[in-house]
Parts: structure tokens; sequence; C-alpha cells
């Protein structure tokens, strides 16, 4: 215990120790928000996957679909390097960076609202934001009840407010650099910590062999009657393990918190290093909790998933560990869930006051208000997000944990396909994207009301959430093409950023030298 309680302690020390450092990044909106837009390479990757990865996918994502599709579940950790990292840095990346600085916007309201230069989309996306990140906000506490009483004496709602008011602190006082450094430090902390947790736990069951031996052997009838399937390259439910597949790796290019990270990017060289460090992580992090998760079934022994439900099946799976690796798990999912934390909160206290209370309320607000503002909201988004865990986790309140459940389909269904679009593509319209945002939003509130109205494969948040994303990429063209078209003067002057001419070195881009200059020199 005092090994734990000693390693905890460094832990929160460090966090808000950095905090305090990058005091002197955030004195004005552009430095709290965006680090100044000078974050390097390295930390904005490590930003961007540990702001991907919580104790969500780590406790609650890697055990469900672990049990529900064995090793083939590895499948999604692979999906959200592949796609979720790797092409969202490719197609998004340069893009967002040269666009977002051209129009002057900090958040994905403010995008929307100048790319389309319409008020009411900007106050749209700043609702859809604030409505759907507060309940992904609280579903980051869930992970660590169990893991804190496996290794702690310590009450759950104790654990909560200690984690959320340091998490506050350091944000509150250094911004998006101070939060950046800490993804950083986190990020080291959950890439040493899955490798020795993946290596304890095989190791337990004889080694990797031994272990999808006895996964190949493991049958369930009420899932499916072939042999060996929960050990075999799809699983039981191909067709379901795409739906979650979809929605956790596609949906990152729609989700506030991350696509925001490519607002700070320094560089063009960032945006290479960037790109290769984020997948990697992700390959590692993502894919080793979904491996992980994949050899739940043979701890069956351990956990009654019909009673304790899905959250408790990677907690047994750790629960017969030495001590010192119970610490660096608490520590891994206390990382994961810190980065993500703050990062959804710098989001969401940017989006609000920058987005709503500047454009409704208070028009006249200078940057020291503004400043006054997020870090108020920031406070506020913690406590909100503190109480509905609490609530959650005394009660069993099931409205709460199905609302956590679409906010990441709403979020991404909303925002993907116009976003993606407006990058690229000069005809799209106000009508398209709001059409899109609406379509979205009112799918995945109908789908926690009424989900039994929908059709078999429409009744899973996942997959509903998927389809909704899907579907704006239809929809925001297809509407585009029956609605009133952007002024062409105005779109011209958006889409010249990428048009600027910019003198680089041969070592920075490869091009045709430029011919020699002839001699005019009388022999």
């Amino acid at each position: 215990m005092f090994i734990k309680l000693v390693m905890l302690v460094a832990f929160f020390a460090v966090m808000v120790g950095i905090g305090f450092y990058c005091r002197r990044h955030a004195t004005d909106v552009s430095g709290f928000v965006l680090g100044g837009r000078s974050v390097g390479p390295w930390l904005t990757a490590f930003a961007y996957g540990t702001s991907y990865f919580s104790a969500v996918v780590f406790v609650g994502y890697a055990g469900q679909f672990g049990w529900k599709y064995g090793i083939a579940a590895t499948w999604a950790g692979l999906g959200n390097a592949f796609l979720g990292s790797l092409l969202a840095w490719a197609v998004l990346g340069r893009r967002t960076r040269v666009m977002t600085q051209h129009l002057d916007s900090a958040t994905m309201p403010e995008f929307f609202g100048k790319r389309f230069d319409s008020r009411a989309l900007k106050l749209a996306a700043s609702v859809v934001t604030f409505v759907f990140l507060i309940p992904y906000t609280a579903s980051l506490y869930n992970g660590l009840s169990r893991l804190f009483g496996m290794a702690f004496s310590i009450d759950y709602s104790v654990c909560v407010i200690v984690m959320a008011v340091l998490t506050g602190v350091y944000v509150i006082a250094g911004g998006y650099m101070a939060t950046a450094i800490n993804d950083f430090i986190q990020g080291i902390i959950m890439l040493f910590g899955i490798c020795a947790v993946i290596a304890a736990v095989l190791n337990s069951q004889g080694g990797f062999m031994a272990a999808l031996d006895g996964l190949a052997q493991v049958t369930d009838e009420t899932v499916t009657t072939t042999p060996g399937v929960f050990a075999s390259f799809f699983g039981p439910d191909p067709l379901n393990l795409l739906g979650v597949v979809l929605l956790t790796s596609l949906g990152t290019w729609g989700l506030p918190q991350m696509v925001q990270k490519f607002y700070a990017i320094k560089s063009e060289k960032s945006i290479n290093t960037g790109m290769v460090v984020s997948t990697a992580f992700a390959v590692i992090v993502s894919g080793g909790c979904y491996f992980l998760g994949g050899f739940g079934r043979l701890f069956s022994d351990r956990v009654d998933v019909a009673a304790q439900g899905y959250d408790a099946i990677i907690p047994a799976m750790l629960s017969g560990l030495p001590a010192i690796l119970i610490a660096v798990v608490v520590i891994l999912v206390l990382s994961a869930s810190m980065s993500t934390l703050s990062s959804l909160v710098l989001a969401s206290s940017s989006t609000l006051t920058l987005d709503f209370l500047k454009e409704t309320f208070l028009p006249d607000m200078d940057d020291k208000q503004k400043l006054r503002w997020m870090r108020g909201l920031v406070v506020v988004f913690i406590a909100i997000s503190v109480v509905l865990a609490i609530v959650q986790y005394k009660s069993n309140l099931t409205f709460i944990a199905q609302l956590m459940g679409v906010s990441w389909g709403a979020l991404a269904g909303s925002f993907l396909a116009p976003f993606l679009y407006g990058l690229y593509w000069k005809k799209v319209t106000k009508a398209a994207c709001a059409v899109c945002f609406l379509f979205s939003s009112a799918v995945m509130l109908a789908n926690v009301f009424v989900g039994s109205a929908f059709p078999a494969i429409l009744q899973s948040p996942i997959n509903c959430g998927a389809f909704c994303m899907l579907a704006g990429l239809v929809l925001v063209p297809v509407v585009s093409l029956f609605t009133r078209a952007p002024a062409k003067k105005r779109v011209e002057e958006i889409f010249s950023c990428y048009e600027q001419t910019i003198t680089v070195t041969v070592k920075d881009s490869i091009g045709r030298p430029a011919p020699a200059k002839k001699s005019t020199k009388k022999r």
C-alpha cells in the first residue's frame, strides 16, 4: 500500500507542477487554447493519442468487445491506429492547420461559423458540443471505480473528486501547453504499462500460445456453436465488429477535442513526425488493450458478467497480479483518464466561451475576460461531470450510461462530414451542414429513448453512431447539390490559403531545381 500511495502522490505532484510551470504559455486566448500554435510533433502526437484512449477503452470497451469477439477484438485497436490515427493525420492534419490559421479559428464551431459565414451554424455546433461532451466526460470516471476498489480501500467518490480537482488545477494554470506536456508523460506511462500488463496476464495463463489454445477451447452456445471461434481471425460476429471499428476509428475525425490538436501543430515537419508517432502509439496502446480484452473469457471463473457487467472483466483479469503491477495499472488508467478529461474540458470551455457566450450574451469580451470565463467554465464542466459520475455510480441510472454511449456517435455523426468536405470541397452549403447536425443529433437521441423501435442492427448505439457518420458522408454532398451555393468570391478567398507560394529548402521538399544561369562573360 505504501508503494502504491507513493507512486500516486509522485504522479499527481508532477502533473500539477507542470501546470504551474506552463503558466507563461497561457496568458492569452491563443496560448491557453492552442499553445500559441507552436506545439512540436511529439507533444502533438502524444496529445492526440492520450486524448483518444481513456479508461473507457481500457476497462469498458476492451472488456466488453474482448468478451464478445475474442481475439478478433484486436481489429478495433488496429482500426484505431490506421483509420483513426494514420489516415486522420494524412487527410485532416495539414489542411486543418492551414485553413484554421487562415480563418483565425480556435475551435471547431468557430471553424464552421467562418468557413460557411453562418452565425447559426456556429451556435448550433457549440450546443451539440456542449450537450454531448458532458456525458462523455462523466464516462471517463467509470473505469476507475472497480480498479480503485481492487487496489485501495478508498471510496470511489473521493477518488473521482481528487482526480478531477488535480486535472482542473493543471488545465486552469497552464492551458493547452500544460495538457500537452502532461499528455506526453502520461502517454509514456500508458505505453510501458500496457506492455507490462499484457506480459503478466498472458504469463499467468502459461504464455501466449497456451492462452490462445485455451481461448480456442472456449464455447458459448448463446453466441455461436462454432468451435474455436473466439480465437479466430474475425470472431463470432464480424458485422457488428465492423461497426465497432468504424465508430471508434472514423469517429475521431469529427470529435472537437481530437481535431483541435491539428490546430496547434507547429510546422510541416511536425505533421509527418506526428503521424508516425501517433500511429505507433495507437498500435501499442489501443491494439494492446483490445488484444488483452480478447482473453477475458479465460477468467470466467473470476467474474460473473451477467451480474457484474462487462466493466468487471478487466479488473478480474488483473486481480491476481503482483502489488507493484496493480499500482502500475492504476497509474496507467489514471493517466488515460486525466489526459482525456483535460482535453475534453479544454474543448468544452473554449467552445462555450468563444462560440456561444461571446456570440449571444457578451459580445464585447476582451482577451482577459475570455480567459477568465474559460477557466471558470473548466471548473463548471469538471463539477458537472463529477456529479454525473457519482450519481450514476451510486444509483446505477441506466439513462446516464446510455447517454454516454451515444456521445461519440452524435458528435462524430454531426461534425465529421461537414468538417471533412469543408476542408476539401468548395461547394458545401450551410444547409447541408445544418441537415447533418440535425440528423445525427436526432437519430442518436432517438436511439436513447426509443432504441427498441430501430431495426435490430441499429439498436446498438455503436452501430447507430457508425450509421450516422456514413449517412453524413452521403447527406452533405447530396443536400449541397440541391441547395443554394455559397458565394463564389468568399469561397475562393477561403481556399486561397492552399495556393500561397512558400519558398522552402530542398531538404524540406523535393522539387525540380532551378535552371543554372548562363554566363554572360565574354571569352
